[in-house]
């Protein structure tokens, strides 16, 4: 059995008190909303805090509405994924981002864990989400302990992946992500908001919090998709997820496209030259097939995750296809799928 270490745990009612308390216990210190993903990492001894502070008790920290002008929705970073993806807002104008919350885990866990959390996710690598005895008899990795990179066995840079599914969503939609701090609070897009480093990848310091996200709402002509490919469908974290977002005209005329491929990566990677491919035309056959091609040529998975890489490259033709052929109304509007799928 798996056990956890000895720690303090903390309940603040208000941002500032959280923020107070991780910038005083520093290093010692990680803040814990759903724990879905912090506490088998705990469990594991990939992190072995002295204090965990609890957010859930920061009112201010949850809600989904529209903002005063109804140019954009916020959502706050406490909304479960359950709550996130059956929330008739965010179905309304995003349903790519409201399928990729319901293809998270299980029900259970989309239950505990929270929007907030995912877009904060750790990265994760078949060499590192293992218990400490397994780590030790192998040797320790870049990411924890170790001084070499089980994946590509060269270099001193960690290549863990990128595996939440909200993210993709986020950056293709072009959201803004609010964080608070001991320095205050500041606003990031989501576009910018993680690097290629997989030992810590967002720009989010230790003692900030992710407060609030805020999506822009867009035309009626904005649509979006999302795919997930996956050993079983039920639980498991992505080999690849694919989103998609466009604005079109009246005669289905694209306006503006663009995609983002995530699980390949240390960060969600946005795909370059789709509006020089589609924009001014329909999104139908040759064009789909013209953007699955371009994305593919920019994609390049590393062994960081059990199955095959070059396997999952030539899913990303696969799954942006179906994301786009699901962006252009020809196809169902469910957004999980399978190589085997339909």
């Amino acid at each position: 059995m798996l056990r956890l270490h000895p720690f303090r745990y903390h309940r603040p009612e208000t941002v500032e008190e959280a923020v107070a308390l991780l910038a005083g216990f520093g290093e010692e210190a990680m803040p814990i909303a759903g724990g879905t993903d912090l506490m088998p990492n705990m469990k594991h001894r990939l992190f072995t805090p002295a204090h965990v502070v609890s957010l859930n008790r920061i009112a201010a920290m949850r809600g989904v509405a529209l903002g005063p002008s109804g140019q954009h929705l916020r959502i706050g970073a406490l909304e479960t994924l359950a709550d996130v993806s059956a929330n008739p807002l965010v179905r309304r104008y995003f349903p790519g981002l409201a399928d990729a919350a319901g293809l998270v885990a299980g029900p259970q866990l989309r239950n505990m864990g929270t929007i907030g959390g995912n877009v904060c996710l750790d990265t994760r690598c078949t060499y590192y989400n293992q218990t400490e005895f397994w780590r030790d008899a192998l040797g320790y990795c870049l990411k924890k302990n170790g001084t070499v990179c089980h994946v590509t066995k060269v270099g001193k840079k960690c290549v863990a992946a990128h595996s939440a599914d909200t993210p993709p969503n986020l950056i293709a939609l072009g959201a803004t992500l609010a964080l608070a701090g001991p320095g205050g609070a500041r606003e990031i897009p989501a576009a910018e908001f993680f690097v290629t480093d997989g030992i810590w990848n967002t720009r989010r310091a230790p003692d900030e919090v992710l407060t609030e996200i805020r999506i822009p709402v867009g035309g009626p002509g904005r649509r979006s998709a999302y795919r997930k490919l996956r050993q079983r469908h039920s639980i498991d974290f992505p080999l690849l997820s694919v989103a998609v977002t466009g604005d079109f005209d009246e005669n289905e005329v694209v306006k503006r496209i663009g995609g983002v491929v995530s699980a390949l990566g240390a960060r969600p990677r946005v795909l370059a030259g789709w509006d020089e491919i589609a924009v001014g035309g329909r999104l139908e056959g040759r064009v789909i097939d013209a953007l699955a091609d371009r994305a593919y040529a920019q994609c390049r998975p590393l062994e960081n995750i059990i199955v095959d890489a070059e396997w999952r490259r030539a899913m990303v033709r696969v799954h942006v296809r179906r994301a786009l052929a699901e962006l252009a109304g020809t196809a169902r509007s469910a957004g999980n799928g399978s190589a085997a799928g339909p």
